[in-house]
This record gives structure tokens, sequence and C-alpha cells, in this order.
């Protein structure tokens, strides 16, 4: 009898072609068939499972619908972050200036002259578009820029140490997001690792003796994440790069995040330079506010090492990446920090706090109130530094909040949050002016 009645229910099951037929006709034809086909297989599954479907074609018609829906959605979309992580590595890290959004939709929307000299009508190098403004912002001799921070440092190496040896001190032998550790780096790199040291100590004896003839490299690695504190001691990179030249090796500065102004206790590229390095090394979408990708700068002949390795190829940007690295350079020089929206959100004043999160709690109602918390650089960046001020907390009722914070996730557009003594928090340092009406209508759909 089950069977008879499975059978009878796969009977009344719409034809792929029917049912695409019956669908929304604004929709794509080709997404139209493909939610069909899936609705209808996911329905064939069900019934010979033994579940029972009434009304099969209404059925059929509401779940293809909603799969038409997911389709057409893209997978990679905008969201409100509202959890007071600036950099926040999941969500993109940092938001791009306007200069670079418009740079980058004109370099999108038709061709440019990414490796064309315009002047001779020659072949360029699309690391010339980036050259000129990252040695004006870091004072060095010359400049490439590549995929991200680890593909440069991958390439600091490969181009100055493979077959060799290079130095790093204990303490430094770190790992930061997605498993990225410097030993491991060093080896694909083709170098061979040489500690010394110790965890907490390292002087610059340690170093002198550890330099022999097979010796091609130091490598100083700021310590992004975390913070050593106490007992500890660390050579100073001036004197690290003066040991380098009196032995007729490289230093390379792996600087991390990236900043071009000083801040809290982030090293400048700058003076990473001013002190002697061969190469530095760092991030663009950290503590610089742009997009995707890692920066080299330096000495002349090492950066034309690097300029001429095979891997240089492998890693480099593409001419979106090109455009917006460009664009937020220029804005750093031509406006300031205040330009970059990482940085501005990371310098926000109480009073512009305050009055975002009033703006938050009066569009969401009685549920919400101003309250206080510490939001975070985040991305590796200033890792003891905490951010205090206003906050828009909401008290999330029967559905508790965590059930609150997944309807805010799934929301149009949406809004990720973050959980506090069993409150949901909407911090407003990393929620834009031109946000937080959509933020505020977002939460008060979704509240219970």
């Amino acid at each position: 009898m089950a069977d008879a009645a499975a059978n009878e229910s796969l009977r009344r099951l719409p034809s792929v072609e029917e049912l695409a037929a019956a669908l929304d006709p604004a929709a794509p034809r080709a997404v139209a068939v493909v939610a069909a086909r899936e609705e209808i297989a996911d329905l064939r599954r069900r019934m010979l499972a033994g579940e029972r479907i009434d009304a099969v074609g209404e059925s059929a018609n509401r779940g293809a619908a909603a799969r038409i829906k997911r389709l057409r959605a893209p997978s990679l979309r905008g969201v409100i972050n509202a959890t007071g992580v600036v950099l926040h590595t999941n969500l993109g890290r940092a938001p791009l200036p306007a200069e670079a959004v418009e740079a980058v939709a004109v370099a999108g929307a038709g061709y440019s002259n990414l490796e064309l000299d315009l002047d001779s009508g020659e072949r360029g190098s699309r690391h010339a578009h980036v050259e000129g403004p990252l040695r004006e912002a870091s004072g060095a001799e010359a400049a490439i820029a590549v995929n991200n921070n680890a593909a440069g440092v991958l390439l600091a190496l490969a181009a100055t140490a493979a077959g060799r040896e290079v130095v790093v001190g204990r303490g430094q032998l770190i790992e930061i997001g997605g498993s990225f550790r410097i030993p491991e780096i060093l080896a694909q790199s083709g170098a061979r690792l040489v500690e010394v040291g110790t965890t907490n100590r390292t002087r610059l004896g340690d170093y002198e003796r550890a330099i022999g003839p097979e010796t091609a490299a130091i490598l100083r690695v700021h310590q992004s994440n975390f913070r050593a504190v106490g007992f500890v001691e660390e050579v100073e990179l001036a004197a690290l790069a003066e040991l380098a030249r009196s032995n007729g090796i490289a230093l390379i500065d792996d600087l991390g995040s990236g900043a071009l102004t000083p801040i809290g206790d982030e090293a400048p590229l700058r003076r990473s330079v001013e002190a002697g390095a061969d190469l530095v090394c760092c991030s663009a979408d950290k503590l610089l506010g742009g997009p995707q990708a890692g920066i080299i700068v330096g000495a002349r002949g090492a950066v034309e090492a690097c300029r001429r390795h095979p891997l240089a190829r492998a890693l480099r940007l593409d001419k979106l990446q090109i455009a917006a690295l460009e664009a937020t350079l220029r804005a750093h020089r031509d406006h300031g920090p205040a330009a970059i929206p990482a940085l501005a959100m990371l310098a926000a004043t109480e009073e512009e706090l305050l009055a975002r999160a009033r703006r938050l709690v009066d569009a969401i109602g009685p549920r919400a109130a101003v309250g206080r918390d510490a939001a975070r650089p985040g991305g590796g960046s200033l890792p003891l530094v905490e951010l205090p001020g206003p906050v828009c907390v909401i008290d999330p009722g029967d559905q508790g909040p965590d059930r609150l914070a997944a309807a805010l996730r799934a929301g149009e557009p949406p809004v990720i949050a973050r959980i506090a003594e069993q409150l949901v928090l909407l911090d407003p340092r990393t929620i834009a002016d031109r946000e937080v009406d959509r933020a505020a209508a977002a939460v008060g759909r979704v509240l219970v």
C-alpha cells in the first residue's frame, strides 16, 4: 500500500519543462530549469522515503520558486558589519575608500593600460602603477606588490635565500590566521631555517654567532596577532641592519599589518626602510586600509631580484587589485588617514559613535538601548588595543540571542552582530552612517 501511494504521488509530479514554464517569467530560463529539476528530484526522494506530500503541484511550485531566489542571489554578498571588529577577516577586512571603489569600477568596465606604456606604445609593467606611490609612501628605492603578505614574504625569501640559510629569532616563529606559519613559508621558499635565541629573549650576539658561509639573510617577523610581555628582549631593527650589512647578507622585515602612519605600537613602513632593511613586507588590507595585496619595498637590487623571480608572475596582482591599491595610496597621500574607512573607524570619536548608536535605538524601538562595550581593530593588528564606546544593545526576548543573531544574518541585508551577556549588540564603530537605517530596519523585521 505504501508503495502504491508513493507511485500515485510520483505520477502527480510535473515534468521539468512543465514546472519551469510555470515559474516566474522574469527568471532566466536556465535558472528556472535548474530549479525545477532540483525541486522535482527532492520531491521524488522524499516520496520514495515514505513522506506524504499533499498538493504536489503547489508544493513543487513553492519549492522551485524558493530555489530560483537562492540561485539568483550571489554567493558573495555585501553585509553590514555590526561586530565592532574593524578589520574582520571573515567579512573581507578593510572596506575600500571611495576613490578605490571608483577606480575598480573603471578598470573592470573596460580595457586599461595595465601592461602598456602609453608614451612609447610598447609593453609596460603592471608593477609601475603602484611602484611610484609605494616609493613615495615608504621612502624606499623600489617597490612591487603581490597577492598578499604571505606571498610577499615567500617571494622575498625565495629571491634572496633559496638554497641557503635564514636566521630567525625563536620568538618570531609565529603562526597567524589560516595556519600561516613562518617555518613552513620559509621551507616553501627553499631556504633553510636557523633558529636563534629563546622564546622570550634574543640578543644581537645570538644572531652574530649564527651567521656563517651559508647564511643569506636575517628575517625579522612582527608579532602581528599577539605580544610577548614581561621578561623579554629583542634586537632593534637598525642593529640587525648593521649586522647584515657588515656580513654582506640581506635583512628582510615582515611588518605584518602595513601602517603608513604610526598607529598604537605598529611601526610604520617608512621606519623599517629608514632603519636599513633590504626588503620590507606588509599587508595592504589591514592598517593601510586597501585591497588584499602584499607590499614589498626596499633596496633597488633586492626588489629587482624579487621582480625577476619566477614566483613573481604566479603571485602577481590583477588589474582590479592594482587599481584599488593605487587609488588607496593616493587617498592616503592627498587626504590623510581620515579618507581611509578602516582608519576613520579606528579613530571614531565618542560623539560620532553615540550619535549613531542613538539613531539605531530610536529606529529599533523599546527593545533597544544605548550601552557600552569595546570594539577591536581585528585582522591580527594591534592585538592589545580595545576601543571602548557606545553600542546599541538589543533585548532578544524569548527567541534568545543566538536565534536573533542568526535571523539577522539571514536577512536582507545580512547584519552581522555580536552577542554579550545574552544580549545582541550592534557596534556603531563599524556601521557606516549610510547603513544605520538599513541595519535598524533589518532588526525590526526579525524582532518577535
